[in-house]
């Protein structure tokens, strides 16, 4: 291990309580962005600090500094140990050291040289897939962009753990807004949320990205002649890119055992599932499987261990359309007394732990694409997410997609535009007829799930293969 530095601090610091962590965030953000061929931004931004974390009384505390010599950290951990022992004063369960496991190990992802790729040929890439999106005159805003994160964490605690995990984080897209006369239709690679992994500097292939640029341009020309998507109940298929808001809104969110005990009610919601649903509840359908899986190399969120130290597994939440865990770290899964994951995570280092979603997917059936177009004889197919709209319970929603196709006797035909569905949670995946083999199955991601108080944006990976799901409210509209 490496954090040398940091076991010296923490012998030093002189406090009494019954357990002591100390967790380092070293956090460097490029961003680059062209906008109509000009470039929008070329950022690059560190931050780096530690948080101290205390348990006294049965309570955890916090405080986060971004100084590093001996007397800053004593003033933090006495901080927070004043915090611990204030909130024992009111607490509603004691935790013990349980939840704070003794771990040690790295998790590094990977990654080539990262000087392999000069800023000169990022930004050219971003102007020529920017040039590439223009395709015609109606196209009236491009945009390209891609963000890098460079994260190393660092934890060490009084009872021996000793944790280094450092990843290398991509996110990229690009989009067009086209316009005729008075109709406006908008177009991404991935729709509002960008297209995330863990990876290498090999993504930026120059070839892909300028074809998946020009594919965009051009489909967002082919929206505005596009007929309206049909109001109707009929058999809806859902692109990888939609399955992944799909999953993180009415799986992911309704699933975090913390929502579920009340703790988010006031800011973020509650759940409609109940603790004793775990085990019982019909979620989906037989063809649903549902893991937590930060194990995934390349996903968006995977890592070795979460942040109370817990080694990340791989975990069925959902099997066989049963539900059968909570997306519950360490702490909740005490309170609840249900199975849950290593999900325990903060977005810096100056927040604390919360339950959070990771690699949430759904597992490939053996239905190829093929097979799912040709057994519908009327239907509709959507891509890519435009807008989201679910209850606090994370039950009732409405989700709209940039781009969609009837099928029509087994075949995808016309393009339609402003395509748009909405159903209930559990009646939705227990709706569930037919799933997409491997080839179907890809990843993705978003940098930007919000929850806790004070609010975390945290990264969340989502993986999932083409989906059929029958007698579904679709509609059209902007």
């Amino acid at each position: 291990m490496k954090n040398h530095k940091l076991k010296e601090l923490l012998s030093s610091i002189d406090i009494k309580a019954d357990w002591i962590g100390m967790r380092e965030v070293k956090e460097i953000t490029t961003y680059r962005a062209v906008r109509d061929g000009n470039p929008k931004a070329n950022d690059r931004e560190m931050t780096h600090g530690l948080l101290i974390e205390v348990l006294s009384n049965g309570q955890f505390g916090y405080y986060g500094t971004n100084k590093f010599d001996s007397q800053s950290i004593q003033i933090a951990a006495e901080n927070a140990l004043n915090q611990a022992n204030i909130a024992s004063d009111w607490s509603i369960y004691k935790f013990d050291d349980k939840v704070r496991p003794s771990s040690i190990g790295d998790y590094v992802s990977y990654r080539e040289e990262k000087n392999k790729i000069s800023p000169a040929l990022f930004n050219e890439i971003l102007l020529e897939t920017n040039k590439k999106i223009k395709v015609s005159d109606k196209i009236v805003s491009a945009t390209s962009f891609f963000k890098i994160v460079e994260t190393d964490i660092n934890f060490v605690s009084s009872n021996g753990s000793d944790i280094s995990q450092d990843f290398l984080l991509m996110s990229m897209d690009f989009a067009a807004t086209a316009q005729d006369g008075n109709i406006i239709q908008s177009r991404s690679a991935n729709g509002r949320l960008a297209r995330s992994f863990q990876a290498g500097y090999e993504v930026f292939n120059k070839i892909e990205l300028l074809n998946k640029a020009e594919t965009v341009g051009e489909q967002a020309i082919e929206l505005l002649n596009a007929d309206e998507c049909p109001t109707e109940k009929t058999n809806l298929v859902l692109a990888s890119d939609q399955m992944m808001l799909q999953i993180h809104e009415s799986i992911g969110h309704a699933l975090e055992v913390d929502r579920i005990l009340g703790d988010e009610r006031n800011y973020a919601g509650w759940s409609f599932v109940k603790l004793s649903d775990f085990g019982k509840l019909k979620y989906g359908s037989d063809l649903l499987n549902v893991t937590f899986d930060p194990t995934l190399k390349g996903e968006f969120a995977s890592y070795k261990f979460d942040d109370a130290g817990e080694i990340a597994t791989k975990e069925y939440l959902i099997k066989d359309g049963v539900l059968l865990r909570g997306l519950g770290g360490l702490e909740s899964q005490q309170r609840s007394q249900i199975p849950g994951v290593a999900n325990f995570r903060s977005s810096s280092w100056n927040r604390s732990p919360i339950d959070r979603m990771a690699n949430l997917n759904i597992e490939p059936g053996d239905s190829s694409f093929e097979d799912i177009i040709s057994s519908i004889e009327k239907g509709v197919y959507m891509e890519s997410n435009r807008s989201w709209s679910i209850d606090d319970y994370r039950n009732k929603f409405q989700f709209g997609c940039e781009y969609g196709k009837l099928i029509e006797d087994g075949k995808l035909t016309k393009t339609i535009k402003n395509p748009n569905y909405r159903a209930i949670s559990t009646p939705f995946w227990n709706s569930l007829k037919m799933v997409g083999d491997k080839n179907t199955f890809a990843y993705y991601g978003t940098p930007y799930c919000g929850k806790g108080e004070p609010n975390q944006s945290i990264r969340v990976g989502h993986a999932s293969p083409v989906c059929l799901f029958e007698n579904i409210d679709v509609f059209g509209g902007a």
